[in-house]
């Protein structure tokens, strides 16, 4: 096994138990080269061991921590007791029934840095983001049958981070059944929902949001809501279901928005729903200069923010669209912004909502904050964990 010294006064993020090294921390490395995905040692500058993670010869995070005592080895049993941990874990939250949807497994939250996997109605789909866990994905889908019995695992390999990891993009089946090409699953609030876990988003649905669509749905009885950058229509699924009068829904995709016509049906739904298939920006600039307004605006955007150098831009991009909001919300209306992008804090996305409200001469009260649904865990040494912030506001 290589031995990994770091540079002197680099050791403190590795004693506080945060889960990456980055190359510019690394001193010198002894014995032989480490490959792909191998288990190496981390010392400090003075000597001391400190943690035992796996390596990558691409990525700026050099290596990704497992364990922190000296006497658990990186092998298949680790891993087995991690899955079988985390499973438990959703298993009390009540959330690993028979139909249901959530994520299983949160990588490093879950003590499994690199490793996705979401559990939809009986299958498991996987996504393998780091050459440690594409090297051992054999032994992840053997644990994970052995522990779930699911009808099959999928891989979804697709994310961009697998370009940082040197790894080209991979989809397939990894054990069992290929899942059917949409597949019924039965969120919180008794949410039907049609999810597509070979070409849908992420792994197939935004389970991250599951809780605070039934949040947003308490203030949408009896009105009139515009969903924006509404992919298969959650927001929009739970407000009809919640007794909202009217629905706009808007999207850049027609597969989307024909996926939340499929739900609306699932959810045997009566309130009327316009499908927009078109920029939400410039929805939201037409409705504004038409003078159309509405009870309740969702923003749930895509990711804004992907590197440090797009935080500037992102920024400038939730601003635009929140004052956007602000001005097509009748007074005392309900905003539901969003924001997924890690990059963005919380204290810097409320700046911004402020900076919306000033220019839209609005006054806007915060009356509730919302985070990732439980399933999502956020491990405390492991802030980046904690990624998707929302906020409730009533504007006047």
């Amino acid at each position: 096994m290589a031995i990994v010294t770091l540079q002197p006064g680099k050791e403190r993020p590795v004693t506080l138990r945060h889960p990456w090294v980055f190359s510019g921390a690394i001193a010198r490395i002894q014995g032989n080269a480490p490959v792909r995905g191998e288990v190496v040692d981390v010392y400090a500058a003075r000597g001391d061991w400190l943690a035992r993670g796996c390596w990558s010869d691409e990525s700026q995070i050099r290596i990704r921590l497992f364990t922190w005592n000296h006497n658990e080895p990186v092998d298949d049993a680790l891993f087995r007791r991690r899955i079988e941990r985390a499973v438990d874990g959703r298993r009390k939250l009540g959330m690993l029934t028979s139909d249901g949807a959530c994520r299983l497994i949160y990588a490093e939250s879950d003590g499994l840095p690199g490793l996705i996997v979401d559990y939809y109605a009986g299958f498991l789909v996987v996504q393998l983001l780091t050459q440690a866990m594409a090297l051992r994905s054999a032994m992840i889908a053997h644990i994970l049958a052995e522990t779930l019995a699911p009808h099959g695992i999928y891989e979804r390999s697709d994310a961009d981070v697998r370009d940082k990891e040197g790894l080209p993009p991979a989809s397939g089946v990894l054990w069992g059944e290929a899942p059917p090409r949409l597949l019924h699953v039965q969120l919180p609030g008794n949410i039907r929902h049609a999810v597509d876990l070979r070409a849908g988003q992420k792994t197939g649905a935004y389970l991250d949001q599951a809780f605070n669509r039934l949040r947003v749905a308490a203030h949408c009885a009896g009105a009139e809501i515009l969903d924006c950058f509404c992919y298969t229509g959650g927001f929009t699924i739970a407000a009809a279901r919640a007794g909202a009068c009217r629905a706009t829904a808007v999207d850049t995709s027609e597969a989307a928005l024909n996926m939340l016509r499929d739900g609306l049906a699932l959810n045997a739904t009566t309130t009327p729903v316009e499908t927009v298939a078109a920029d939400v920006f410039q929805v939201l600039r037409r409705y504004r200069d038409e003078q159309r307004r509405f009870d309740v605006v969702v923003l749930d955007p895509p990711k804004f923010a992907h590197t440090h150098a797009h935080v500037e831009r992102a920024t400038r991009g939730y601003k635009d669209v929140n004052l956007l909001a602000m001005q097509v919300l009748r007074p005392g209306g309900i905003l539901a912004t969003f924001s997924c992008s890690g990059l963005v804090s919380s204290d810097l996305f409320q700046k911004v909502v402020f900076g919306a409200a000033l220019d839209a001469r609005r006054d806007v009260q915060i009356i509730e904050r919302l985070t990732q649904s439980p399933d999502h865990p956020v491990l405390l040494t492991f802030p980046e964990g904690e990624y998707l912030k929302g906020l409730i506001c009533r504007v006047w």
